[in-house]
């Protein structure tokens, strides 16, 4: 069993890495099942004030080539224990879960009935086999006064491209949540020269996709980070394809809305996340809102399902001028339904900060150095009418908003304009960009366009390009930042420093270095 204290003894983890950590690729059909079934660890997700999911996943061989972990076909019964002590002493709930061979044999624990803002312990049992000991949290009641919320985020993690220290130093933290912004794993098949083997080729279907969300929940940094707080969790692009935009895949791909379908099933399998996500075929809603007594509502965006096509060029990633087609006003990047249910959460909100958990650009970043002007067609600058529609919303409701983003590999931090067409429109927002855990390698803390995109860039205040996660500590008088990074992730166990430290004030949305 891996207690709170020993998650950060060291020996336990290096122990852990070096049975969990794969060989190459071609040696993964050979491996022997191991009797231990709880080798993709714990986790738990989606606080509510009287509740969490709690979740694990039995796999004894967990590179098993069909997905299934090496796993029986038979049904198997699941017991969870949760208790206010790690030792087990005062066990408060009880019960017994199927994991089941169609779900990949997960097992999702939805509980309510605890108390409002407390910390527990919980664990799982099958076949005389005890999984590792998760923390968790519940969030404060709704109203009054309330505790404050130590938050960390972080996206994009290529197994491929480094070692996961990121998510160990983010655990070593003891954060109440961690918000995860997108391409929780990568659907590319082999490098040439990867950092790491992964098991298998591109994943294209099930299996793939299974497989793929295995590998990276062995990883004993991985269980660390899920072992201490409740995650929640959105999807980006290499969740499924890169580049994908609603039913339209980056390349021809005639069963693209299978392989969506497959890849959401498995995204579900392998998250702790509510029966209300469970996926139809090819939808899965996503977007939700998690509230955290009065200090914070965080409202979890998909900004890949329900999108319109990119513009200008139709492809993804595409930096070129403006084209009429940016400015429609029909245009959106979340769908109408899914802006009609935002501006309404918005509008409801009487927490002090509204927090926007997405995965793409919300700020206006003219990526061209010298004259001339390119954006990038992917973020909310191909989508400018959305934008504006969001930014009018948190403007007339008068939020506190702070968006929290991902996807682009590296820190950055602006403010969100009213309108970025007016040289005088005012910041209604502020926008905190994590970096990647190992995506695009080990990078530099400043590249040489750097200065040259900030000072033509004015709203745009911070940037660093190193790989690692955001840190903030937010209560009702104030929203404390910490960017934190890595000086390397080619090889493991890096130290995290803050490259960046940030406070953003209510009523003000500005950031003010510290």
């Amino acid at each position: 069993m891996i207690t709170r204290r020993a998650l950060f003894a060291g020996g336990a983890s290096v122990g852990l890495a070096a049975a969990l950590s794969p060989g190459p690729v071609r040696a993964a059909a050979a491996r022997t099942p191991l009797s231990d079934p709880f080798q993709l660890g714990v986790a738990s997700g989606e606080p509510a004030s009287d509740g969490v999911v709690l979740w694990t996943r039995l796999a004894p061989d967990p590179l098993a080539l069909d997905g299934f972990g090496g796993m029986p076909s038979r049904p198997v019964p699941v017991q969870w224990q949760v208790a206010k002590d790690e030792n087990f002493k005062h066990v408060v709930r009880h019960g017994v879960e199927i994991a089941r061979r169609e779900e990949a044999h997960s097992v999702h624990v939805e509980l309510d009935g605890l108390d409002s803002g407390a910390e527990y312990f919980y664990r799982f049992r099958t076949g005389g086999e005890i999984s590792e000991t998760g923390r968790t949290v519940t969030a404060p009641a709704p109203g009054g006064r309330s505790r404050d919320l130590n938050l960390s985020f972080t996206s994009c993690a290529d197994y491929q491209s480094g070692w996961f220290t990121p998510y160990r130093r983010m655990a070593e933290d003891q954060p109440d949540l961690i918000a995860f912004l997108g391409d929780y794993i990568y659907e590319y098949g082999d490098y040439k020269y990867p950092v790491r083997d992964q098991a298998g080729g591109e994943c294209l279907d099930l299996a793939g996709y299974r497989l793929r969300h295995a590998q990276h929940k062995a990883d004993p940094e991985l269980r660390m980070a899920h072992a201490i707080a409740p995650w929640v969790v959105v999807w980006d692009d290499h969740d499924i394809e890169n580049g994908w935009a609603g039913d339209v895949p980056e390349q021809p791909d005639p069963p693209f809305l299978k392989r969506r379908a497959e890849a959401f099933q498995a995204y579900y399998e392998n998250m702790p996340l509510r029966r209300a996500q469970r996926p139809d075929g090819s939808s899965l809603r996503l977007h939700r809102s998690i509230r955290w007594g009065a200090v914070a509502n965080l409202h979890l965006l998909d900004t890949r399902q329900y999108r319109d096509l990119y513009a200008c060029t139709g492809r993804s990633g595409t930096v070129g001028p403006d084209c009429a087609e940016r400015f429609a006003p029909n245009r959106t990047i979340l769908g109408q339904e899914q802006e009609a249910w935002l501006d309404g959460e918005l509008k409801g909100s009487r927490a002090t900060w509204d927090l926007l958990g997405q995965q793409v650009f919300m700020m206006e970043m003219d990526w061209t150095n010298g004259e001339g002007k390119g954006y990038s067609n992917e973020g909310w600058d191909g989508y400018v009418a959305s934008r504006d529609r969001l930014a009018a919303a948190v403007d007339t409701y008068g939020r506190n908003a702070v968006v929290l983003t991902g996807d682009v590999h590296s820190h950055w931090a602006g403010e969100i304009k009213r309108d970025y067409r007016d040289p005088e429109s005012k910041s209604v927002a502020v926008e905190l960009v994590t970096t990647s855990v190992t995506s695009a390698g080990n990078g530099m803390d400043e590249y040489p366009d750097t200065r040259n995109l900030l000072a033509e860039n004015p709203h745009v205040k911070f940037f660093n390009g190193r790989r690692g996660y955001v840190r903030t500590r937010i209560s009702e008088r104030e929203m404390k930042v910490d960017f934190r990074s890595l000086s390397r992730v080619t090889e493991p166990y890096a130290p995290a420093y803050t490259s960046g430290s940030f406070v953003i004030e209510p009523g003000t949305p500005a950031l003010n270095p510290t």
